[in-house]
């Protein structure tokens, strides 16, 4: 071996191995492209997601923080009241509520 030299390579045999070497480097930069884009499709799913779940929380937050508006307590008057004015608006007239309950307005 040591007498024998090494072979040497023509330009164009240079240029040659250099393409294929820029052609192997060009589908790996695809192959990482692709993997690139299907890892930020499957990121930008969970982002939605999280972001689903924040609008949820959220509107938990505003829910805890303005309760329902509760319905005011009305007084026996107004009770009354209410329920005479609702047999009237049924057609009674105020005589007729009267002989009902037993009441006499004289």
């Amino acid at each position: 071996m040591p007498n024998e030299k090494r072979a040497r390579r023509t330009p164009q045999q240079i240029v040659q191995d250099t393409e294929l070497e820029i052609k192997r480097l060009e589908e790996n930069i695809g192959m990482l492209e692709q993997r690139r884009d299907a890892q930020n499709e499957e990121i930008d799913r969970r982002i939605q997601a999280v972001k689903l779940r924040i609008e949820k929380l959220e509107e938990h937050k505003h829910a805890v923080l303005a309760p329902k508006a509760r319905k005011p307590r009305r007084t026996k008057a107004q009770l009354i009241s209410e329920i005479v004015g609702k047999a009237q608006k049924s057609g009674m007239k105020l005589c007729e509520i009267a002989d009902r309950l037993d009441v006499d307005l004289s």
